[in-house]
């Protein structure tokens, strides 16, 4: 194994994690979107071993399964490094919940740009964009500036890459769509407006009529995506910082 770990990784660094689906026999394709998971570095305890935060989900602690092996993204200051690597323990320090991961691949730096999703609840604004307004339009903000109804929604996680949002209609897969949110940018509210194409839409589970819609942008102002990458980075940090408090008081 390689010495790249604690060259890269570092603690507070974020994680994501990918299931791995292995290769099921001829009665299963083993396709499909793989299960995903936010977490972040507690402690680089080898080259091998790394200790990570207890992913959660809608609130809820995920209990990883002992010998589960996932693919893991961490967000590092040099870029997005990625490993494959095995649940070998899990337990409970100080409050925080552990797991403990063992590599079974050497770290290396991946090429594709990753953003690192951040979890939310932000109201936002959407309508669709047809071929002809496209067609028509010189520039994006020729689009963004036309004060034409839109449709309200929730975010609930958003990137440096795209956003995922809930809402009581649905919008076609492929189809090009305006979104306007804001977020605070240092203690002042600012709006963003993107284009995003939608790459999936889905009922929520259990919330009959209320549908998950995956957007990809593929028309940003680069500095506003630098401002919404700095936001993600900027509430992370404050929820470590808020995780390590009670931790520390109890």
């Amino acid at each position: 194994m390689s010495n790249l770990l604690s060259k890269y990784v570092s603690p507070g660094c974020r994680v994501d994690l990918q299931a791995v689906r292995h290769a099921r026999t001829s009665s299963g394709s083993g396709r499909g979107e793989r299960k995903s998971y936010q977490s972040q570095v507690i402690e680089v305890i080898s080259e091998d071993r790394v200790e990570l935060t207890m992913p959660m989900e809608k609130a809820k602690l995920v209990l990883l399964p002992i010998d589960k092996d996932f693919d893991l993204y961490f967000y590092a200051d040099s870029g997005v490094f990625q490993c494959r690597a095995r649940v070998v323990d899990r337990y409970k320090n100080n409050n925080l919940y552990v797991v403990v991961f063992d590599l079974l691949t050497d770290l290396r730096k991946n090429q594709r740009r990753e953003y690192y999703r951040f979890s939310c609840a932000l109201e936002m604004k959407s309508r669709k964009v047809d071929e002809a307004e496209l067609a028509l339009s010189d520039k994006r903000e020729d689009i963004t500036s036309r004060e034409w109804p839109m449709k309200n929604g929730i975010i609930v996680d958003i990137s440096g890459g795209g956003l995922r949002f809930v809402a009581k209609f649905t919008y076609e897969v492929q189809s090009v769509i305006l979104c306007k949110y804001n977020l605070s940018i240092g203690g002042e509210s600012k709006e963003y407006n993107v284009i995003g194409k939608v790459l999936s839409v889905k009922e929520v589970e259990n919330r009959e009529g209320l549908f998950e819609h995956r957007v990809q942008y593929i028309d940003v102002d680069p500095t506003e995506r630098e401002e919404i990458i700095k936001y993600i980075f900027d509430e992370e940090r404050k929820t470590l910082r808020k995780q390590k408090g009670i931790s520390q008081h109890k």
